[in-house]
């Protein structure tokens, strides 16, 4: 009797769309977070999460542009623009 390879089980599994879903929901949820945390001060790390919000859904904060985002969190349009784009690269969100 011949046993299975691994890339034969996987073919031969069905896969539960739900438990597919969560899992790439995870993944997603784990980058974004990972991303905003990765700075050293309390502070920053408030910078990064409301970057992330004003890329995924700008309609949640009252800044509409980078420019007024960087003034809200006292920082340069320059440092916020830097940051955005870091989320975009670190996430594949890339633009």
């Amino acid at each position: 009797m011949k046993t299975k390879t691994n890339s034969q089980l996987f073919f031969a599994l069905p896969l539960d769309p739900r438990q597919e879903a969560r899992a790439m929901l995870f993944e997603a949820f784990s980058r974004i977070f990972t991303w905003a945390c990765d700075a050293h001060t309390l502070e920053e790390r408030g910078v990064r999460t409301s970057v992330v919000l004003f890329i995924v859904r700008p309609d949640l904060l009252k800044e509409q542009t980078l420019e007024e985002l960087g003034e809200s969190t006292g920082r340069s349009f320059q440092a916020i623009f830097k940051l955005a784009e870091d989320f975009r690269l670190a996430t594949g969100l890339e633009s």
